[in-house]
C-alpha cells in the first residue's frame, strides 16, 4: 500500500471480507471498479463465514428466496469458472452434493416449498414415508413434535403418528470449507485488480452533506481517511454498528441484530457412515437441521423453534464462545430421537458464533438514505449459499442507482446470470413490510 494513505481513492470501499463481502468486492472489481475490501480480522472469511454450515439448499418460503437460492447454487456448481480459473494457491472449495431431505409433517414448511419448487422448475422428488425410510434407514419416521426441550416432561413421550414423507432435492448440499471459499473470492478479486486490507477497523463513515465520501480506519500510524463515492456495508454481525456510524440507525423499517448461535458435532451412529451416505436433513418436527461433517461426523444446528431461548448480542466483539450444556443437550437429544442409534457423547464439540439477523430473517440488499452507502446485511446464517448471486444483485443495484435509477420508487429486478430468473430486489428492501411468509428461522 502507498505510504500516504490519506490520498488513497477508490471507486468502491466494501466493509467486510466474509464470503459475501469478498464476493461483492470481486463482482465489482471484475466490472472494472477500483475496489478495496476492509476487514478488522486477519484474513478473508475469518469471521462468521468460517463457522458457517455452508449449506446449499432451496427450501425457502418466498418466491424470491427460492429463485435466488437456485440461481446461487449455479455459482457453486461452476465455482472454478466463476472465479476465472485456479486462482488460489490453497486450492478451491468443493461443492459436495449430498442432497436435502425436507421432512413433511402436517402443516409443515413443505407446504410452502413444494409449490415454489414447481413454479420455478427446480428438480425435486416428493417422497412417501416409505421412500424416506428406504433411502435413510437410520431415521425414525415418527412425529416427535412440536419441538421441545429435554426438560419438558413430554420430550420422551412415545410417538403416535408418522411423518408424511420428505421433499428431496438432489442438487443441494454443502461447501467443504467456507473460509477457503472466501479466500478463493479474495484471490479472484485481486486477479482483476481488487485490493484487501486486513487487521483494519473502520472507525467512522465520512460524509459530505447527504452523501458518503469514504471511511476512516485505524491505521498503524493513527487514523487514515480512505476516499470513495460508494461504500458497501457487508459487515455481518457488525452491520448494525456500521450503520450507526453512518447515522442510519432507525432510518430503516427493517433492522438487524446479532444473534448468538451454537452448532454441534457428533459421531455417526454405529454402522452409519454419515459423511459418505448422509444428506442435509431439515427436520422442522424436532427443530433441528443436520448435514454430514468431516471425519464421519454429523453437524447439528437449531432451526430456532419457539422453545429455544434467543440470545441477542449488543456488542459483537464480546460474547460467550463456549458451548452451553443446555443447548448441547437440546440439539443432540433431538437428533437422538430422529436417529435412535446415535450415541450421545459426554464431551461437547462444536462452534459458537454470531448471525446477522433481520427482523423477518430475510436479508437486506439495498441502498440507504445516505447516498452512495449500500447494505448487504442480515445475511449470516442463511445467505452463505447466495454469495455469488447476492454480489451480482448488489453490483447491478449500485450501477443502476449511481446512474440515477430511483430504486425506492421502482425496485430493480435483476436477471439471474445462470438461470435467467427474475429476482425482485424490492423483496430485500430496507423499507419492506415484515414478510409474513418468512419461516422466521435459520437452516444453515
Amino acid at each position: 500500500m502507498a505510504a500516504d494513505r490519506e490520498n488513497e481513492r477508490y471507486d468502491v470501499i466494501v466493509i467486510g471480507a466474509g464470503v459475501i463481502g469478498a464476493a461483492v468486492g470481486y463482482e465489482l472489481a471484475r466490472r472494472g471498479r477500483r475496489t478495496l475490501n476492509i476487514d478488522k480480522l486477519p484474513a478473508a472469511g475469518y469471521g462468521s463465514t468460517s463457522n458457517s454450515c455452508a449449506i446449499i439448499r432451496f427450501s425457502y418460503s418466498t418466491y424470491d428466496g427460492v429463485a435466488m437460492s437456485w440461481e446461487g447454487q449455479h455459482y457453486w456448481a461452476n465455482w472454478r469458472d466463476h472465479l476465472g480459473g485456479d486462482v488460489d494457491e490453497r486450492g478451491l472449495a468443493r461443492f459436495i452434493r449430498c442432497g436435502t431431505a425436507l421432512l413433511k409433517k402436517p402443516g409443515g414448511h413443505h407446504e410452502k416449498v413444494i409449490p415454489l419448487l414447481g413454479e420455478l422448475g427446480i428438480p425435486f422428488e416428493d417422497w412417501s414415508v416409505e421412500e424416506l425410510v428406504a433411502r435413510f434407514p437410520a431415521f425414525d419416521p415418527s412425529v416427535f413434535g412440536p419441538p421441545k426441550r429435554p426438560d419438558d416432561e413430554s420430550f420422551w413421550a412415545e410417538p403416535t403418528e408418522r411423518l408424511l414423507g420428505a421433499v428431496w432435492t438432489a442438487d443441494s448440499g454443502y461447501i467443504s470449507d467456507p473460509q477457503l471459499s472466501a479466500h478463493n473470492l479474495q484471490r479472484a478479486a485481486e486477479a482483476v485488480g481488487g485490493r484487501f486490507r486486513f487487521n483494519t477497523a473502520v472507525t467512522a463513515i465520512e460524509r459530505d452533506g447527504g452523501r458518503v465520501i469514504g471511511v476512516t480506519v485505524d491505521g498503524p500510524d493513527g487514523p487514515e481517511v480512505l476516499s470513495a463515492p460508494v461504500v458497501v456495508n457487508v459487515a455481518g454481525p457488525h452491520s448494525f454498528v456500521v450503520n450507526r456510524m453512518a447515522g442510519l440507525e432507525g432510518t430503516m423499517k427493517i433492522a438487524t441484530r446479532a444473534l448468538r448461535h451454537e452448532v454441534h458435532h457428533v459421531a455417526s451412529p454405529p454402522g452409519v457412515d454419515y459423511e459418505a451416505t448422509g444428506c442435509h436433513l431439515q427436520d422442522g418436527d424436532t427443530g433441528i437441521y443436520i448435514r454430514p461433517e468431516a471425519g464421519d461426523n454429523i453437524l447439528i444446528g437449531s432451526e430456532d423453534p419457539e422453545c429455544d431461548p434467543r440470545e441477542w448480542v449488543d456488542d459483537p466483539d464480546h460474547f460467550d464462545r463456549e458451548i452451553t450444556e443446555d443447548q448441547w443437550q437440546a440439539q443432540v437429544l433431538r437428533l437422538a430421537r430422529r436417529m435412535p442409534d446415535l450415541g450421545v457423547p459426554n464431551r461437547r464439540r462444536g462452534v459458537v458464533d454470531l448471525y446477522d439477523v433481520a427482523d423477518d430473517w430475510i436479508p437486506i440488499y439495498d441502498r440507504t438514505d445516505l447516498s452512495g452507502f449500500y447494505v448487504a446485511i442480515g445475511t449470516s446464517g442463511n445467505q452463505y449459499k447466495n454469495a455469488g448471486v447476492a454480489a451480482h444483485c448488489m453490483a447491478e443495484l449500485i450501477e443502476a442507482v449511481e446512474a440515477g435509477h430511483d430504486h425506492d420508487a421502482a425496485p430493480l429486478t435483476v436477471e439471474g446470470r445462470y438461470t435467467g430468473l427474475a429476482i425482485d430486489l424490492g423483496s430485500f428492501s430496507r423499507n419492506r413490510d415484515i414478510n409474513e411468509r418468512s419461516s422466521f428461522s435459520v437452516n444453515g
